[in-house]
């Protein structure tokens, strides 16, 4: 018998994704991430997976692109 292991994208909740992004080297705040998602629409473009509760759910490659666009930035 062959096992399928399904897998799904790693999201994170708000807090998280600002301890992740703090971690890498960002200085953000969760409430931070979510006023700027109220006043633009996105943060930094990201947009977040919105559940019918309300929670933010972000995508946990969000964090590797933001790092890797800082990466950039600092290169030039």
């Amino acid at each position: 018998m062959k096992l399928h292991i399904i897998t799904r994208a790693h999201r994170l909740g708000t807090s998280e994704f600002a301890a992740a992004l703090r971690a890498a080297g960002h200085a953000v705040q969760p409430q931070s991430i979510r006023r700027y998602l109220v006043e633009k629409g996105h943060y930094l473009g990201e947009r977040p997976f919105k559940l019918p509760n309300g929670r933010l759910l972000w995508d946990a490659a969000a964090v590797e692109r933001l790092t890797a666009l800082q990466k950039r930035g600092a290169g030039k």
